[in-house]
């Protein structure tokens, strides 16, 4: 089966443009808004993983969730769905916050066909083993951030 294209937009910025400071460390410190547009009929929940491929250590893990509703929408400071572990070990959105130059922002969105079973600590491998087999469409956006 072959996987279908989620176009995620966002409000605040645009895709491969600059993250508002009220997004990141710097600022609120509160998760983007998001909209989701061409998801399947049969999307029974929606799963998100944000990610810095640019920190110094390897991949940063800002925020992995699943078992959000299958909305058109993620609203900013919101807290959809179940949050997993994240960069720093603990679970929820962390904000972009850049130890030096300009850093890229992955927002991969998932649209799937069932809800995960997952424990609220899962972290990103663990998301993707459950997922698989479920995603039903996927898409991504992406936004970059220089800490002033």
């Amino acid at each position: 089966m072959e996987t279908q294209k989620l176009v995620i937009t966002s409000p605040a910025y645009n895709n491969e443009g600059a993250i508002p400071e009220k997004y990141t460390c710097d600022g609120e410190g509160i998760n983007p808004p998001f909209e989701i547009e061409r998801l399947p009929e049969n999307t029974v929940t929606l799963a998100m993983i944000a990610e810095d491929p640019d920190a110094p250590n390897g991949t940063f893990m800002h925020w992995v969730v699943w078992n959000m509703d299958a909305v058109n929408s993620i609203k900013e400071n919101s807290k959809p769905g179940i949050s997993g572990k994240n960069g720093a070990g603990r679970t929820g959105y962390y904000a972009p916050c850049p130890p030096d130059g300009t850093h890229r922002y992955f927002f991969y969105v998932y649209a799937l066909d069932t809800d995960l079973n997952l424990p609220g600590n899962a972290d990103k491998m663990l998301l993707q083993r459950a997922m698989r087999g479920h995603i039903l469409a996927q898409g991504k956006i992406m936004g970059h951030y220089t800490r002033k």
